[in-house]
């Protein structure tokens, strides 16, 4: 085949499409074909791809389906009858884009019309009920976008719920497909949120190659976050965004500019690209300031609309809003891995007009630069500051008014860097990610390194009494439940969950007395996070059992 010339292609497939043939990513159905309804996603190759998630095209579709069906699919469409009865749907996509992606349904959707946006819901069985809901949060999430990064590519919009063990999420042009555990009573408005960004990140603009990865699933993240943070107020992104760095940190390497060399949707594909690509953004909204931050955003969208860019698009269309030098920070970030430690120390001198705090930065990145903030609580109000740390060693001398009593760098952790804190989550992350794949030797490694930096972690306690609970070594699994209770408790939930665990182990060993007692104390503790006072009470009653599959 010639570069830049037609060429027809007739590629037929024979047999069924289940959903469970092997798929490109392991575990993950993308293409199913279902009495009722079936889906065929772009991530499924189902047709000839090159460049994947990176040459973008047009397309027209001919879909020919019995009478009872109907095709949903990416641009305009026009109907005719089949010779058999059945119907022709042709979908006409002429951007430039990533429009491979259909749905087949035999019912017909739920129409929801909310704040002007109206969106066709094809939600089957029990998520039938919440089409509704999600329909409406379609509206607001959409609006709330808009104000963010302009207008929509389409106005109106799908919602397609895939089935289980299908990818959570996945965005096409006006489709956004969501698989049954994404669907719930409360709407799912994280999933929602980042997968109708992709509208824009990803539809609209896309990365130019694959190490570039971070501009679609970075700003996705981020777009979660700042939903949140637009419904419930600043504060209540806090812990998400927290998270969203534990995550980031899980990975070390490879730098983001290097995000080609990792499987897709796994998990260290999604700590790079999408947890530590909002990290960045965070950051870099700190660095230029909300306003240049978001009409760099919008300035970006719009210069490469319909457009493939690098980070060096980005990099240069937020140099030109925020009139900085942003070099230093791409390098730092993008193309470097590691994240700095800070270590502080300050004296603070008395002058004629108030205090000076004379004190130095030390961190272990030679080639580090950043602008951090520094928050010095004073006998009065607190005074922030801003102090350029740069290379492993940087002085600061800063003066206020009030006398200082203490100093807090980067109050806000808007930094990506370590501290005790982060490092007691970050190996319990890993040591979680390793536990749900089996890996029990690893997982258990990362487990003590929480406890070396934190010997009363009751949350790294009651990961390796679940680890030893699996491998049936209980009384080393009831130790550790017990050094979770009086530990620190955070989170609290570790002390009720830890006596219901207590309760199973002593039901398995034959000891009903103390097992009823470890129940009785989980209901005292009138913590009911995960359901734990039901489980608690069920057991009270009738002892715990192991399941053939535990045994």
């Amino acid at each position: 085949i010639q570069k830049n010339q037609p060429y027809d292609i007739s590629v037929t497939y024979d047999g069924k499409l289940t959903g469970n043939e092997d798929s490109p990513v392991s575990g993950i159905k993308f293409a199913a074909l279902h009495p009722d309804y079936g889906y065929l996603l772009y991530p499924a190759r189902w047709f000839p791809v090159s460049g994947y998630t990176v040459n973008r095209f047009a397309a027209d579709l001919h879909i020919t389906t019995p009478g009872e069906y109907r095709v949903i699919a990416s641009g305009d469409l026009k109907t005719d009858r089949a010779g058999n009865g059945g119907t022709i749907f042709s979908y006409h996509y002429d951007k430039t884009s990533f429009p491979g992606s259909i749905a087949i349904e035999k019912a017909d959707p739920v129409r929801v019309s909310s704040q002007g946006i109206a969106t066709q819901v094809f939600f089957r069985d029990h998520e039938a009920a919440n089409a509704q809901a999600y329909g409406d949060e379609v509206g607001k999430i959409l609006t709330f976008l808009t104000s963010q990064y302009g207008l929509a590519p389409q106005a109106n919009l799908a919602l397609i719920e895939t089935e289980s063990g299908a990818v959570n999420g996945y965005s096409a042009p006006g489709i956004v497909f969501l698989a049954p555990e994404s669907i719930s009573n409360h709407v799912n408005t994280r999933v929602l949120a980042n997968q109708l960004s992709r509208q824009w990140w990803g539809v609209l603009v896309s990365p130019a190659n694959r190490n570039h990865l971070w501009l679609l699933n970075g700003p996705a993240r981020f777009s979660e976050l700042l939903y949140l943070e637009h419904t419930a107020g600043p504060g209540a992104a806090e812990n998400d965004l927290k998270a969203t760095y534990v995550e980031a940190l899980t990975v070390k390497d490879p730098p983001v500019l290097q995000a080609a060399r990792l499987d897709d949707y796994s998990p260290e594909y999604w700590a790079l690209t999408a947890a530590k690509g909002a990290a960045i953004l965070n950051m870099l909204r700190n660095v230029v300031g909300d306003a240049n931050f978001e009409k760099g955003m919008q300035a970006f969208l719009d210069k490469y609309s319909w457009q493939s860019a690098t980070s060096e698009d980005f990099r240069k269309i937020m140099e030109q809003v925020s009139d900085q030098d942003l070099r230093y920070f791409f390098i730092q970030w993008l193309e470097s891995s590691g994240s700095p430690e800070f270590k502080l120390e300050y004296t603070v001198l008395r002058t004629q007009q108030g205090f000076r705090v004379v004190g130095k930065i030390n961190q272990d990145l030679d080639t580090f630069r950043m602008p951090v903030d520094l928050r010095i609580e004073t006998e009065g109000n607190p005074e922030d500051k801003k102090i350029e740390v740069t290379g492993t060693s940087s002085e600061f001398s800063v003066d206020t008014f009030g006398k200082p009593r203490k100093l807090i760098l980067d109050p806000n952790h808007v930094l990506l860097r370590l501290d005790p804190s982060i490092q007691i989550a970050v190996a319990i992350k890993r040591g979680e990610e390793y536990f749900g794949i089996n890996d029990y030797q690893n997982a258990l490694k990362e487990y003590q390194k929480a406890l070396e930096v934190n010997r009363n972690s009751s949350l790294a306690h009651y990961r390796i009494g679940e680890l030893f609970f699996q491998q049936h070594n209980f009384q080393s699994a009831a130790n550790e439940f017990r050094a979770a209770i009086n530990g620190d408790l955070d989170p609290k939930w570790t002390e009720v969950w830890s006596h219901v665990n207590l309760g199973k182990i002593f039901d398995v060993t034959g000891q009903r007395d103390r097992a009823v007692n470890e129940y009785k104390q989980a209901i005292r503790t009138h913590d009911n996070t995960g359901g734990a006072q039901e489980e608690a009470a069920r057991y009270s009653t009738k002892p715990y059992e192991q399941k053939n599959s535990e045994t």
